[in-house]
């Protein structure tokens, strides 16, 4: 399971870096002669394996490009968030009292509080663009980063090499980047792993409401959004998205999962 997992992530990267230069023309081309042509197989041609919108745009096409921004929104998203989260981590760690506080205060009101909600009440009050959304999903799940990096720097700082990296004069800076976090980057990738589905998802779901990626561009959630007027006269607008977005959220936490109890098993080893 874990393979095909793999298999289909390399297959979706390579798609949705290659596909769109293939077709250029594919997110945007408008040929209403071909409008809601249905999928290979159910009445379609080879033409539109997978039919056309309601606008005659090629859905497959269409979902290379979108897939494309979504992958790396969602990239962005992770990648920021750990960054966030590790260094607010390893802040309340090292200057606790006031500072430690407030982190880990701020990791429990957002753990409390579902974050679409308050990514919808941020999107209402800063409008709908694409820094606000890549804000929101920079900010998705930074606090599980900073839980972990606060608590295992906690657990090192008292290690034998830190105190020795210390009488060679190195500075606090220098040992949690050049020390602390090799030692703890095995935890923070596994957390990413999970993490980089999650915020996919919640990419996907602005994009669905109308409040996440706007025209000309598109992203799988803004497909689906498209669709929801022909769901009963032309459901693969709607259904093929969805069920990529499920295959690749479910295909990316099997590969989290297999992360993580490898990485329980080496430290029981």
């Amino acid at each position: 399971m874990v393979y095909l997992a793999i298999g289909w992530i390399v297959v979706l990267v390579l798609t949705g870096i290659f596909m769109p230069f293939l077709f250029p023309e594919g997110q945007t081309g408008i040929d209403l002669l071909q409008r809601l042509k249905p999928p290979l197989g159910f009445g379609g041609t080879i033409e539109h394996v997978l039919g056309t919108d309601q606008l005659g745009r090629d859905i497959f096409v269409r979902m290379c490009s979108a897939l494309r921004v979504s992958l790396l929104l969602a990239l962005f998203g992770t990648l920021a968030g750990a960054c966030i989260g590790i260094t607010a981590g390893f802040a309340a760690a090292h200057f606790g009292g006031v500072i430690d506080n407030l982190v880990t205060t701020l990791i429990d009101f957002q753990a409390a509080l579902p974050f679409v909600v308050l990514a919808i009440a941020s999107i209402a009050f800063l409008g709908t663009n694409i820094y606000v959304l890549l804000l929101l999903v920079s900010l998705y799940g930074w606090e599980r980063y900073a839980r972990l990096a606060r608590g295992l720097a906690l657990s090192h700082r008292n290690n034998r090499y830190i105190s020795a990296a210390r009488a060679y004069g190195a500075s606090w800076p220098t040992i949690y980047r050049r020390h602390i976090l090799p030692n703890i980057a095995g935890v923070l990738a596994v957390n990413a792993t999970l993490n980089f589905p999650e915020s996919m998802l919640l990419e996907t779901t602005l994009s669905f409401l109308g409040l996440g990626v706007q025209p000309p561009n598109a992203s799988l959630g803004s497909i689906m959004n498209a669709g929801r007027d022909h769901l009963f006269s032309a459901w693969w607008i709607t259904v093929i998205p969805g069920v990529l977005i499920f295959l690749t959220t479910f295909s990316l936490s099997i590969l989290g999962d297999s992360l993580n109890g490898t990485g329980e098993s080496r430290r029981r080893a």
